[in-house]
This record gives structure tokens, C-alpha cells and sequence, in this order.
């Protein structure tokens, strides 16, 4: 197992040095309490540090307000510190800022061992939260870049369509492929990731709420699962007719073409030839021609699925190219 020092332990350690260092510098009582802060409101993503520094903001001023009153209406007792909690506690998770729990423990517990209550101990207090949030939200300005990452997850999806688009293909042209299948779990697992990493993405601005490679996860995402429910009908055909070489070379050239460009009028048309000129053939001769054809056509139509997901998904795939 290697020692490794990641990006967010790193921006931890040098907020709550930095922000005991701010503390100390204002001569602040409790000043290390300042780095508990910093850490606690360290977040994996730009937009989560805020709503959790918000959170923390508010359930210390609540914290301050209630312990505040009751310390000095009922005195600065064990069982006093007890009573505020019950009633501080369901305050803040009615207004769903259960993250600021924590903090505004702290500062309460401050507000105890002090044993009064005066402007100078609450300007102390609001300034260790101002300081222990500020210095957060400033390491949490960086956050390293996914978009290599991204580039790669959709190649790499692009990849695995292509080799199971060409299978798929050889399976019909040929009635028999060697084809192990890995393409299909590892196609699940990159989906999964890419789509995880593109939301955190997302996360990671303030102003953005979408992504262009969250929809594009989600598209391949729908496109695969048409894909696994074209694999029975393809893996039971066993008896080649002359309809099957045509959906075959269909499938070949549609694994040569799998790319963000929006080639979806194209294909369609072809699939509209290809059904205008299998009504023009002759009716099936057997009951197992008929069952093939019948498959076929049953391909056909998911595969016209397959490119209007496309068509309503990533119709601006030809304007932001990724």
C-alpha cells in the first residue's frame, strides 16, 4: 500500500495552518478552533463548500443566539448546556443546516467555558467562523481540472460502441462470431464513471448547471441499453437470409461512424431504403425465414431508436464538438 498525499489533504493542512495563523494574528481566545472550521468545511466540489460554509454561517448565529439567551436567563450549568442542545439541535435540522452542527457545538462549548456573555466574546466567535469559512472557500477555489479525465472516458466509450456495433454485425453476416463480450461490463463501468465524474464537474461551478459531457454519458447510456436488448435477437438468429447481410452492413458502417458528429438524418434515411426495399421482397418461403426476418425487423426498429436518442440528445454534438 503506497503513502500517497492527495490535492484535498494538502489544501486542508495549509487552510488550517492559515487560518490559526489569521486567528492568532487578531489575537482571537479559541483561535485553533478557527482550523476545525477550515477542515470541516473542506469540500470535494466548489459548489458544495458553499452550501456547506452557509450552512455552518447560519447554525452558529442561531447556536450564538439560543445558548446565548438561555446561558444567561438560567446560568452557565452542565444541564443548561443540555437543554440548548435539544432545542438547538432540531432548529437547525428543521431549517436543513444539519452540516453546522458541529461548529455551532463548538462555539456553544466556547460560550460555556468563558461563562458570560459580552460583545467582545461574540465578536470573537463570529470572527473565528468568518475566518475558519474564508479560508475554506479560498482552498476550495482550486479544484483540478476532469477534463482530460472526461476526453478519455469518451473515447474510450466510442471505442467499446464501435467493437460491439462490429460484432453485432459479424454475428449476422456470419451466424457465429469469437467475440468474448468484455466490451459490454467494461461499456458499464465507463459509463458509470464518466457520468460521475461529469456531474462532480458540474458541482465544480457555481454559475454552470449542466455539462455537455453529462448529456453525452446519459445519451451513450441510453443508447447502451438498447444495444444489450438488441444482443438476444441478434445472438438467436441462426440462419442467414439475404435481409441479414443488409442489416449487417448497416451495423458495419454505423461502427465506423460512432463520433459526437450528428450523422442521424443519414442513417435514418438508410434505415427508411432499407425497410421500403424488404417490402418489395418476396414473403418468406419457412416458418424459420419468417422468424428471421421477423428479428430483423424487430433490429431495425431499435436500432432507429438507437439514432433518434441520438437526434434528442446531442443535437448540438456538430456545434460544441468535445
Amino acid at each position: 500500500m503506497s503513502f500517497r498525499i492527495g490535492y484535498r489533504t494538502l489544501k486542508t493542512a495549509v487552510g488550517a495552518g492559515l487560518a490559526v495563523a489569521i486567528a492568532q494574528g487578531f489575537n482571537l481566545d479559541f483561535y485553533g478552533s478557527a482550523a476545525i472550521i477550515t477542515v470541516l468545511c473542506i469540500s470535494v466540489t466548489r459548489r458544495d463548500s458553499l452550501k456547506v460554509s452557509w450552512a455552518r454561517v447560519v447554525a452558529c448565529i442561531i447556536g450564538m443566539a439560543i445558548s446565548g439567551l438561555l446561558f444567561e436567563l438560567i446560568g452557565y450549568q452542565p444541564w443548561t448546556l443540555a437543554l440548548i442542545m435539544i432545542l438547538f439541535i432540531p432548529v437547525v435540522v428543521m431549517l436543513q443546516m444539519n452540516a453546522g452542527i458541529a461548529t455551532s457545538s463548538v462555539i456553544i462549548l466556547h460560550l460555556y467555558t468563558v461563562g458570560e456573555m459580552s460583545s467582545a466574546i461574540i465578536i470573537n466567535e463570529l470572527l473565528l467562523v468568518v475566518i475558519g469559512v474564508g479560508v475554506a472557500l479560498v482552498m476550495n477555489l482550486y479544484m483540478p481540472s476532469s477534463d482530460q479525465a472526461l476526453r478519455t472516458y469518451h473515447k474510450d466509450i466510442e471505442e467499446h460502441f464501435k467493437t460491439i456495433l462490429h460484432e453485432l454485425s459479424v454475428y449476422l453476416r456470419d451466424g457465429e462470431s469469437n467475440w468474448d463480450g468484455k466490451e459490454i461490463y467494461e461499456t458499464v463501468d465507463l459509463l458509470q464513471k464518466g457520468k460521475n465524474l461529469a456531474l462532480k464537474n458540474i458541482q465544480n461551478h457555481i454559475l454552470r448547471y449542466e455539462d455537455q459531457y453529462y448529456y453525452y454519458f446519459k445519451m451513450r447510456e441510453k443508447q447502451f441499453d438498447i444495444l444489450e436488448r438488441l444482443m438476444p435477437y441478434v445472438s438467436s438468429i441462426h440462419h442467414t437470409v439475404e435481409q441479414s447481410e443488409t442489416v449487417a452492413n448497416f451495423l458495419e458502417e454505423l461502427s465506423k461512424s460512432v463520433s459526437p458528429a450528428n450523422r442521424v438524418p443519414y442513417f435514418l434515411e438508410r434505415i427508411r431504403l432499407m425497410r421500403k426495399g424488404f417490402e418489395e421482397m418476396p414473403l418468406p418461403q419457412t416458418r424459420e425465414e419468417f422468424e428471421v426476418r421477423s428479428s430483423l425487423a424487430y433490429i431495425m426498429h431499435e436500432l432507429e431508436e438507437y439514432l433518434h436518442i441520438k437526434d434528442r440528445l446531442w443535437n448540438q454534438a456538430d456545434k460544441k464538438k468535445l
